[in-house]
């Protein structure tokens, strides 16, 4: 069990989320609203780039602030429990001192992890044991646990410790996955309950919807999730390989029973159209290591449409990577110049690209919620979409 060290401070409501909803669309479910935390404001809709360990990959902290804008990144539980561990985190101060990121975090709490180490864990009642994918070493995770590593990581936002079911997926583990998970949410609440943040700030907890892909359970959890009537809740088991229509039909489901006055949170979606077919459904954060992993084999996202910048036939271009741009990189640096550096294998390529990407679905989500403001979103939505999906 860890040792909580005392650095607690009185409660005080400015420690606590708030969220204050601004506008909703008049032709679809999509809004706007702004999420007040202990370590700032983010304006949604917003999407989150992912840090798994300690580190948007291969991108400075004043990068990702300043040339990404973006307004809060994820930390992974399982990853940073590893490496650099617990007690380093503790002894720093936690994920925000130890890498120097004074905006928000989000830490999901492993559940993920869970589904993508299939082979090498053991899902029981009280828990999950699993091997290490670093050195084999045996460990466990329960909710309890769970909890406090997230306290001790010290993240803003904190995920519940879920199972994230396969797809596809037989009803009867979808239903059987989706029980316990709402049991292990229970022992996460409780565990909230008896625990205090460790760093002078409060921390909220969002419970995870789950249910496959079937209708009757996805409506069961949702209803399930709202009335433990948490700050925010999330909406997971999903972008696992389901047909985007299914993707969509259960955000579509869930959103209308998850409670207005909160935000929603999608999570690891998505493509830039997903992301904005999403937020269309009434989702409000999102998250997904497709920008960057994407980036790092050259594959690059504009307003309009894909490119592969290791193509030959960018080899002479030299214009822009995105002609309005969205980043000081599109101005900066050429596709020209961009594919030699792939071509070289050289990592400036993987990092301009990277940030070119991030910073474009940053601006997709802050040009999204303008267009919520304006009564424009569903228009401009529909036209984007259609771009976005084009092979230059």
């Amino acid at each position: 069990m860890l040792k909580f060290f005392t650095l607690y401070l009185q409660k005080n409501d400015n420690n606590y989320m708030q969220f204050k909803l601004e506008k909703t669309d008049a032709n679809s479910k999509a809004r706007s609203g702004i999420i007040t935390t202990a370590h700032g404001v983010i304006k949604t809709p917003i999407f989150m780039p992912v840090g798994t360990v300690g580190t948007v990959k291969g991108i400075h902290q004043h990068e990702v602030e300043k040339d990404i804008k973006a307004q809060i990144i994820l930390g992974n539980t399982y990853h940073l429990y590893l490496k650099p561990g617990l007690d380093i985190l503790q002894k720093a101060g936690g994920l925000h001192q130890f890498m120097n990121w004074q905006k928000p975090i989000l830490t999901d709490s492993g559940g993920y992890q869970v589904y993508s180490l299939a082979g090498t864990r053991k899902i029981k009642e009280e828990g999950v044991k699993f091997q290490s994918h670093i050195d084999g070493s045996y460990h466990h995770f329960s909710p309890e646990y769970a909890i406090d590593i997230q306290r001790v990581i010290g993240g803003d936002l904190i995920m519940a410790f879920d199972e994230c079911t396969p797809y596809p997926c037989e009803y009867n583990y979808a239903k059987k996955s989706m029980h316990m998970t709402h049991r292990w949410l229970k022992r996460c609440i409780d565990r909230m309950d008896e625990t205090e943040p460790l760093y002078g700030y409060e921390q909220t907890f969002l419970p995870i919807v789950q249910g496959s892909t079937y209708k009757d359970l996805r409506v069961q959890s949702a209803e399930t999730i709202a009335s433990f009537e948490q700050s925010a809740n999330a909406i997971g088991g999903l972008s696992v390989g389901e047909p985007e229509e299914e993707l969509y039909a259960m955000t579509d489901l869930v959103c209308d029973i998850l409670p207005k006055d909160k935000p929603r949170y999608l999570m690891g979606v998505g493509t830039p159209w997903n992301i904005l077919e999403s937020i269309a459904l009434g989702i409000d954060m999102m998250d997904c290591v497709l920008p960057t992993r994407n980036a790092r084999h050259g594959t690059l996202y504009t307003k309009n449409g894909i490119l592969n910048i290791k193509n030959a036939k960018w080899k002479d271009d030299f214009s822009p990577l995105d002609e309005d741009g969205t980043s000081f990189v599109d101005s900066t640096y050429s596709k020209a110049y961009v594919r030699h550096l792939f071509s070289a294998n050289e990592a400036l390529g993987r990092q301009i690209a990277s940030i070119h990407n991030l910073a474009f679905y940053l601006w997709l989500v802050e040009e999204a919620r303008q267009q919520i403001e304006k009564g424009t979103f569903t228009s401009w939505k529909n036209k984007m979409v259609k771009q976005m999906k084009e092979k230059m």
